[in-house]
């Protein structure tokens, strides 16, 4: 298996983040069409401990629903949630994590694997089913596995 790189503890740790977004996605997706609606981001914010109106619900989905269809979807709700990170080092990130955890060189990464690099690189907070759903959530075409192709459109999605 690959390593992540010269600062991998940082990188662990960002990777963390970005997968506990990508869980709490799945979470949050009440109704599991692998998008959130408005009523869905109200329940989030409720959830969080934020008194919001329905104007303040529409105004986020507005801002963070870059292609307009109402909904948010993985990669919008990731883009919103890490647009504190320089876009450039989230893309080297996500593909150096995609080579480290795919682990028999196969250019598929799935849920075990995740799970097993998640373990190796010290990440608790996720069993094997988060590591399942994170990969089911990527999955573009339902193979239960993400190729390197699948982690490409969900990078250009967020630059």
């Amino acid at each position: 298996m690959a390593q992540l790189g010269a600062n991998t503890s940082v990188e662990a740790e960002t990777l963390s983040h970005v997968l506990s977004l990508m869980q709490a996605f799945q979470a949050f997706d009440s109704d599991n069409d692998g998008c959130i609606n408005e009523a869905e981001l109200a329940g989030i914010m409720g959830s969080l401990g934020y008194k919001i109106t329905d104007q303040e619900v529409r105004a986020m989905m507005s801002q963070a629903d870059t292609n307009r269809d109402g909904q948010l979807s993985l990669a919008e709700y990731l883009e919103l949630n890490t647009k504190d990170m320089e876009p450039g080092s989230l893309a080297t990130l996500l593909k150096s994590a995609f080579e480290s955890i795919d682990a028999d060189g196969d250019d598929v990464i799935t849920g075990e694997e995740l799970f097993q690099a998640m373990r190796d690189m010290g990440v608790g907070g996720f069993s094997f089913e988060s590591c399942q759903q994170i990969i089911s959530s990527m999955d573009g075409d339902g193979d239960g596995a993400v190729t390197s192709q699948e982690l490409k459109l969900l990078i250009d999605a967020l630059l």
